[in-house]
């Protein structure tokens, strides 16, 4: 594996790693699913249509960066590309209520989903390469999230 220098010398990799949060020692998915927690406050007052759109756009984007960080860092999925965890949490956190618990709530099933990459993810991860591959397991792991969070948020309207 080539040095993680080059993650502090260009912007496309200082975005891949979460603005440094993939560069920690521990835990990088982790830390780079809270950068997103900042990112998805500020998107948080957009109107749903725009909402998702910033989000595919930042899915796009993702596909890029990650896979010109995976290129030059010669490594495939590398741990401290966490883009994909910083719009996994966006996608989570779609029509989410306001408010610190659906936050906490959004941010540890996006976790448990990403973690656990239940059928087909774990598949989809091995199979697909490159930039698309490493945004796209996270995403539907984030997506599992999301059904997850909403099946709350009707049971709590309900009650």
């Amino acid at each position: 594996m080539k040095g993680i220098l080059p993650v502090w010398r260009r912007l496309v990799h200082f975005l891949a790693f979460g603005l440094g949060a993939g560069y920690l020692p521990k835990v990088p998915g982790t830390f780079g699913t809270l950068v997103g927690i900042p990112v998805y406050l500020l998107m948080q007052p957009l109107a749903a249509w725009l909402y998702a759109v910033f989000v595919l756009a930042l899915f796009g984007v993702g596909v890029w960066i990650c896979a010109l960080t995976e290129r030059d860092l010669g490594v495939h999925d590398h741990p401290g590309i966490v883009w994909d965890e910083i719009v996994g949490f966006l996608i989570t956190m779609f029509l989410a209520p306001s408010g610190w618990v659906w936050i906490v709530l959004g941010f540890l099933m996006f976790r448990l989903f990403d973690i656990w990459k239940p059928w087909p993810i774990r598949q989809i991860e091995r199979r697909i390469q490159g930039g698309l591959g490493n945004m796209l397991d996270d995403a539907l792991a984030a997506v599992y999230a999301f059904v997850a969070l909403q099946g709350v948020v009707w049971i709590v309207a309900k009650v």
